[in-house]
């Protein structure tokens, strides 16, 4: 019995390391706002005041962007991305062409948020294993 006891904790500790490492490391993301796992935004909807400038932290070994939906955001809102772009299309271009955007592990990409709604945005090359995120900006 003690026997059984001792194995069930044993494989928790062990799921939850193997939890963490999918992650691409650790859940509490100092360093921003939004962390990046390998194939998603920690957490994937977050929620924030008009004015508050939100932080992501490529927290993954991989490679990452943070690219706005341009047709997903408010309409007078700033569209955001990394690499400083004007438009989701010239970001992807970029980083099609250079990896234009990227940030890697360790890297952090800042922006302010001055219009309320919802902002649904996206990691380039991650876009097709789900890597999409949501900033709920309230007024």
């Amino acid at each position: 019995m003690h026997r059984r006891a001792f194995v069930a904790a044993i494989a928790t500790v062990a799921v939850a390391g193997c939890v963490d490492l999918t992650t691409g490391g650790s859940s509490d993301f100092e360093e921003g706002n939004i962390g990046m796992s390998a194939h998603s935004f920690l957490p994937e909807e977050y929620h924030t005041e008009v004015g508050e400038t939100v932080t992501w932290y490529n927290s993954s070994s991989r490679a990452h962007t943070v690219t706005a939906f341009d047709n997903q955001i408010p309409d007078e809102a700033e569209f955001f991305a990394t690499g400083d772009y004007d438009s989701t299309d010239e970001a992807v271009e970029a980083w099609h062409d250079h990896t234009g955007g990227r940030l890697d592990a360790g890297d952090t990409f800042s922006h302010t948020f001055e219009v309320p709604g919802s902002y649904r945005y996206y990691c380039i090359p991650h876009l097709y294993g789900g890597m999409i995120g949501t900033v709920i900006v309230d007024g």
